[in-house]
């Protein structure tokens, strides 16, 4: 690839154009030689910038920092929850009732949309601040060269050409073009998701490479675990690589939930329904003569009767148990909507490390002696066991296992250390994970240093593939003991010698060391060889010669980042729930397949791999027919993430993401329900989510799920109540009108019924238990409308027996007795009492009064929310009915024993018309 490197010659004239976006765009700075690096940044390796140039530069490129966009003021927001096309309908029904001089209906009108509006408010106002997270996650102390001298400086003071000093501990402050290293190690998983330390070097790569691979930079945000070494800044702020994400998280697309949508779209479709009819109904009120002001009030009283004004307030009450109750089970909701959506989720897109598995390499196959061990135990703690033929081991008869171990634990520089309860490794985690090892069996570290104390050190060098430390003591105390690690072929290559299963010295079986190494590396495990030699005691120091014949072969150690266990099961279950699982990671296609099958992630029986490379190569139609078949996607860049995500989307699914690093924040935010991880998980993974793990456990995504399907459930059985009620109401109007009758039903009376009514008889369905068949169910089809057609059919039965019973009662008590109040009060309470018979026919209580009278016993418990709606329906009716206040603000008149009675029996129907529905929808 070419580059303009017109773009960075005489950069620090004032007329200068080039950005700190167009660095990172317009660059390749891994495939220039130093030699090109500092001469287009016109910088030196020796003496660094120069105080008065860097002031320039800053001035020029600003501080070393990421911004974050300025957020919505509070006052915004929650005018915004105004903007719902049902809410305008209420608003201007409200103006109207105003200009009319019904104040008392103009007010609960818009006090109606006022608590609409607060509940919205309080539930959606948390500030989005994934990018300020990215800030933080970045600022730190550098180490520099200025003048010629080693200073520090705050992170934000660095600039383009700057050389920057590091050492082990410390944070990239900016992408770096590494100009010198010495056994330099750097840690980015946050960044690509590799699991282990990367080994540095300064050598130009080819222009192709992935960012996972580019070993000669170090970018902003990562960690040196080893080494020393200095790079050149070649981006800073949102330049650096981190930057990047940064901006990915502001393009991302902000999409809205499905649950979202099908609101909307029900609303819209509602509210074209509902003018067209009440200009209808105005109209022909009109035509049969009536006054102007007549038709405002019928037209406004139909409006009012087919808006559920309690649906939202109902939708969000259910969704925020829904959040109470995922936080029971270790799952943090921060955005309403999101508990719906995974219930929904028909992919799964999970990252690796950290998530399915522990992020802490673990030694779990151990050759040595000719014979195969395994281990117990995963992460950093010293539990677990060394087994032989899945028996405990004898330590006292296994002396070549006890020297492998030994040799892993001296030839190491990295040591483990507890910090609030749990093991942490300093250092590189493959060393950590021998330490660990021997650790399990009672091999003590300080023990062993205080007799074999290390006299000198060749540290690992990619040249040479191997560490080797040399030891004081050894052979009974007549030599030194040189220990070498590295890889199968460095090590085994200067071996002539192994010790067998008793400790004898016998010629060295190349042929079945390789069969083990095979045989590990299969299992997606990475394998170090283990050696030992003896020298004089009189040398006292180490030189890559002395290690280059006649070693002794000590073993094979076969570690990983294993899976959890949990993860297996929760795996499993969403599997058998019919959501596809796929894992997207940055490690290598081996490891991660083998671990996928480890875990039991497959598709039609298959577990097919792609890499960023691959995926690179395919255009957009290409790339939506290997999402749909893979399962595994490793070395996957940021921007792949999102693609594989966007990908999904557009064949319909419904996409969970799950992570924890830097790198999986803009897929986070672009799926349709992103999840990090709480513990392990940084500040902009938790930010640009929906919804936290806070036990990092893969398997509290399933009882996220299973919730999340409840209610769903559960909401389709308050729509299922909530607009029957609506229908039945609205029927009565228009028909009322069409005749030229006088209305059953009067406007405030209809906001009674469809705020407080409705909300005390359907908030106890939110908190409906879970069904036994809710996780062997296939996920819901996310084109399917929330209005399904067998749904309809209940709504428009339930809401034709509803017409009957109000249009029925108000004209019989109105014809018997003549007081129309009365005949209003009689048919609203019969209607209450019919809904309270339809509520026990979709609620769980009414499936445990039939099993008790059956005679079998029931645990009453997960049925008292509906008990006490219930109760607390009859109790307000009576007060709506039976209080002079009530009456004179509602028009409704006192009823005796009798007619309470006579409101009871013929809401009895009921019963029968509920069993019909649910027939042909069943609601679970």
């Amino acid at each position: 690839m070419s580059i303009d490197f017109s773009l960075y010659k005489n950069y620090k004239l004032k007329n200068m154009r080039v950005t700190p976006k167009e660095i990172i765009q317009s660059s390749q700075w891994h495939q220039l030689p130093i030699k090109e690096i500092t001469r287009h940044l016109e910088t030196d390796l020796e003496t660094g910038l120069t105080e008065s140039e860097a002031t320039k530069r800053q001035s020029h490129f600003g501080a070393n920092c990421i911004k974050g966009k300025p957020g919505t003021s509070p006052f915004v927001k929650f005018l915004q929850q105004f903007n719902q096309p049902l809410l305008y309908i209420l608003l201007i029904a409200g103006a109207i009732k105003a200009l009319i001089g019904q104040w008392v209906n103009a007010w609960v009108i818009w006090g109606v949309t006022l608590i609409n509006a607060i509940i919205g408010f309080i539930q959606e106002s948390k500030a989005e601040s994934a990018i300020a997270a990215l800030a933080s996650s970045v600022r730190t102390n550098a180490t520099i060269l200025r003048n010629g001298k080693k200073i520090q400086v705050p992170s934000t003071l660095v600039v383009p050409g700057d050389v920057v000093l590091l050492a082990s501990g410390d944070k990239v402050p900016a992408d770096l073009r590494l100009v010198q290293t010495r056994n330099l190690q750097v840690n980015e998983s946050a960044l690509t998701g590799e699991s282990i330390a990367i080994e540095k070097n300064s050598q130009p790569l080819n222009s192709d490479i992935p960012l996972a691979e580019r070993t000669n930079m170090a970018y902003a945000g990562s960690f040196v675990t080893f080494g020393t070494g200095s790079g050149v800044v070649v981006a800073i702020g949102e330049a650096t690589e981190t930057g990047r994400i940064s901006q990915l998280i502001e393009q991302g697309t902000s999409l809205k939930t499905p649950l979202t949508r099908k609101f909307d779209k029900f609303s819209r479709t509602l509210l074209y329904i509902i003018l067209g009819i009440a200009t209808l109904t105005f109209a022909v009120g009109l035509g049969y003569g009536n006054s102007w002001a007549e038709m405002f009030e019928a037209a406004v009283a139909f409006a009012v009767s087919a808006i559920p004004e309690g649906l939202p307030a109902v939708v969000t009450v259910t969704l925020a148990i829904g959040v109470s109750r995922m936080a029971r089970r270790h799952a943090i909701v921060r955005k309403l909507p999101a508990v719906e959506t995974l219930g929904g989720a028909t992919v799964i897109c999970s990252d690796k490390t950290g998530t399915l598995t522990e992020n802490q390499m673990t030694v779990q196959n151990i050759y040595a002696g000719g014979q195969h061990f395994t281990v117990t135990g995963v992460g950093y703690a010293p539990s677990g066991e060394i087994l032989l033929d899945e028996q405990q081991l004898n330590l006292n008869t296994s002396r070549v296992l006890v020297e492998c171990l030994i040799a892993g634990l001296l030839c190491n520089d990295a040591r483990l250390e507890q910090f609030d309860g749990q093991w942490q490794v300093i250092g590189d985690p493959t060393e950590g994970a021998l330490i660990t090892v021997a650790n399990k069996v009672g091999i003590n570290r300080n023990d062993l240093e205080r007799k074999s104390k290390r006299l000198d050190v060749i540290p690992f060098e990619s040249d040479f593939q191997y560490m080797a430390t040399l030891h004081q003591g050894g052979n009974n105390n007549r030599d030194n003991t040189v220990f070498v690690k590295g890889s199968v072929e460095a090590i085994l290559k200067r071996c002539q010698l192994q010790a067998d299963a008793e400790g004898e010295i016998v010629p060295v079986q190349a042929n079945i060391v390789h069969h083990s190494v095979n045989a590990m590396a299969q299992q997606g495990l990475r394998v170090l060889a283990f050696a030992k030699k003896y020298v004089p005691s009189t040398q006292n120091s180490l030189d890559h010669a002395d290690i280059d014949a006649n070693m002794i072969f000590l073993g094979l150690q076969g570690m990983i980042d294993p899976p959890r266990n949990e993860a297996v099961l929760a795996v499993q279950a969403c599997q058998d729930a019919g959501i596809q699982v796929k894992m997207i990671t940055g490690d290598h296609a081996v490891t991660a397949q083998a671990i996928a099958k480890r875990i039991g992630f497959n598709k039609n029986g298959e577990v097919i791999a792609f890499t960023g490379q691959q995926l690179a190569e395919l255009d957009n139609q290409q790339l939506k027919t290997a999402v749909e078949n893979g399962v595994v996607f490793a070395r996957v860049a940021p921007e792949q993430k999102l693609r594989i995500v966007e990908a999904l989307q557009s064949k319909g699914e419904i996409v969970a993401m799950t992570g924890d690093g830097v790198n999986d924040a803009p897929a986070l935010r672009q799926a349709d329900i992103g999840i990090a991880m709480g513990g392990a998980g940084t500040e902009v993974a938790k930010e640009a989510s929906d919804m936290i793990l806070t036990d990092d456990n893969f398997a509290s995504i399933e009882a996220a799920v299973e919730e999340g399907r409840t209610v769903y459930r559960n909401l389709l059985k308050a729509i299922a109540f909530i607009l029957p009620v609506n229908g039945g109401e609205s029927m009565t109007i228009l028909i009322s009108v069409l005749l030229a009758r006088a209305l059953p039903i009067l406007s405030l009376q209809v906001l009674w019924l469809n705020m407080v009514n409705s909300i005390a008889m359907t908030v106890p369905l939110a908190f409906e238990p879970s069904s036994k068949r809710v996780m062997r169910q296939a996920p819901r089809n996310p084109r399917q409308p929330l209005l399904s057609g067998s749904l309809i059919k209940r709504i428009l039965l339930i809401s034709v027996f509803n017409w009957i019973l109000i249009f029925g009662v108000f004209e019989w008590m109105r014809q018997t007795t003549g007081n129309i109040d009365l005949a209003r009060t009689m048919a609203i309470q019969a209607l209450v009492a019919g809904r309270i018979f339809y509520l026990l026919s979709i609620s769980n209580l009414g499936s445990v009064i039939i099993k008790t009278l059956r005679g079998v016993r029931q645990n009453i418990k997960d049925a008292y929310a509906v008990i006490i709606g219930i109760v607390t329906t009859i109790v307000l009716q009576m007060i709506f009915s039976q209080w002079s206040l009530m009456n004179n603000l509602f028009s409704t008149a006192p009823l005796n024993l009798n007619q309470w009675l006579i409101c009871l029996v013929v809401g009895l129907p009921m019963i029968l018309v509920a069993a019909l529905a649910n027939r042909f929808d069943p609601l679970d």
